[in-house]
């Protein structure tokens, strides 16, 4: 299964101490809230980039978001 890069608006919580927790991912019109964060940490992405790694859970499915330098992605099973 191939993979992709899609670059996403995503709302996010930031606390006192700069440490960002995402909320809802904005895609193609659409809101989707993230309703749990499993784990975070740094990671390469197998679809290239690498950041901090959001292991998260969207719509009843575990997704991996990732904060690369000021933008975030979404490992996507579409182009």
């Amino acid at each position: 299964m191939n993979l992709y890069k899609k670059y996403i608006d995503v709302t996010v919580y930031m606390d006192a101490y700069g440490e960002l927790t995402p909320l809802v991912i904005h895609f193609k019109g659409d809101q989707y809230p993230i309703k749990k964060i499993y784990a975070i940490k740094k990671a390469f992405s197998p679809v290239g980039g690498s950041g901090i790694m959001y292991e998260c859970q969207i719509q009843n499915e575990r997704r991996n978001i990732y904060y690369e330098r000021s933008r975030w992605f979404i490992e996507s099973h579409r182009p």
